[in-house]
């Protein structure tokens, strides 16, 4: 199962990382009330809010491009790019699924208001054609129908049938599909607790800031200094501590791994956070 095998990935990679530890007392002091975030999703028919979240879910990665982009004042790459959508979807509606077949980067690039040449946007059109392979002739409720009320099944299926939601070891992406879809009430799930956090460069940063997790000095000299981290063990050492650490809290405060990583992600949003450098790695993943 897509879940358990993420929780032995994660748990076998922080008992045996080299640059990255979890100190469990400051885990025992984290603390705080969950929140919510509902992704801002366009009004209209379920169908329509559905694939407008599965489209935003199917580009929600690149953030060590993030720095690159053409942001709107006051606001993160992220946000950028999710208001870019939204808009875009509210004047011409969702990409149907033959639209999303032939996608191309300049329409995806205009689309989100950035330069055709950034590689982002090759990427994108990339995920998004993929996209409109894997519906094919369903509509998205009807995807989601397919399995059969199981958020765990959801992700699974979209790490089977899209190269770039295959994050093995963690499936960030497709695992918080099916919990913005939920969030967004146009699916209902009856394992949603079985989603671990996702990880990305955000929830690790939150833990990291409050001692959570601990970095060689090397490490913590490399992102404190902005520069990019590669793809390889300290990337993945900092994900799966992250992943494990929260599995540990999920247990202490009786709460879910997706809803911890709903109020601590909400919780990097703040100054404080957004202060201090993250790890940023340039991958399809997150």
């Amino acid at each position: 199962m897509l879940c358990d095998d993420v929780r032995r990935h994660c748990a076998a990679v922080a008992a045996s990382a080299r640059s990255v530890r979890i100190d469990l007392d400051a885990l025992e002091r984290l603390d705080g009330a969950p929140e919510a975030i509902v992704p801002e999703a366009i009004a209209g028919k379920r169908e329509d809010v559905a694939r407008h979240l599965l489209t935003l879910d199917t580009i929600n990665f690149g953030s060590g491009w993030f720095p690159t982009l053409r942001k709107r004042p006051g606001s993160s790459g992220y946000n950028t790019l999710a208001a870019a959508l939204r808009e875009r979807f509210a004047v011409d509606g969702p990409w149907s699924n033959a639209q999303l077949r032939g996608l191309d980067t300049p329409s995806v690039a205009a689309a989100l208001g950035q330069a055709a040449d950034h590689e982002l946007m090759a990427l994108y059109a990339q995920a998004l054609r993929s996209l409109g392979v894997w519906l094919g002739e369903r509509t998205v409720l009807d995807a989601i129908a397919t399995a059969l009320g199981s958020a765990e099944r959801f992700a699974t299926s979209l790490a089977q049938g899209m190269a770039l939601y295959a994050d093995r070891g963690f499936y960030k992406r497709a695992q918080i599909a099916p919990a913005n879809l939920a969030l967004a009430g146009v699916a209902e799930w009856s394992d949603l607790d079985r989603l671990t956090i996702f990880a990305d460069n955000l929830v690790p940063h939150v833990l990291r800031c409050e001692g959570v997790l601990v970095y060689d000095p090397r490490l913590a000299a490399h992102i404190d200094s902005g520069r990019l981290l590669r793809a390889g063990p300290q990337e993945q050492e900092i994900r799966a501590c992250a992943v494990h650490a929260c599995e540990l809290l999920s247990e202490r405060l009786s709460v879910a791994p997706r809803v911890l990583d709903n109020w601590l992600w909400n919780r990097g949003q703040e100054p404080e956070y957004k202060a201090r450098p993250r790890h940023r790695c340039r991958c399809v993943y997150y």
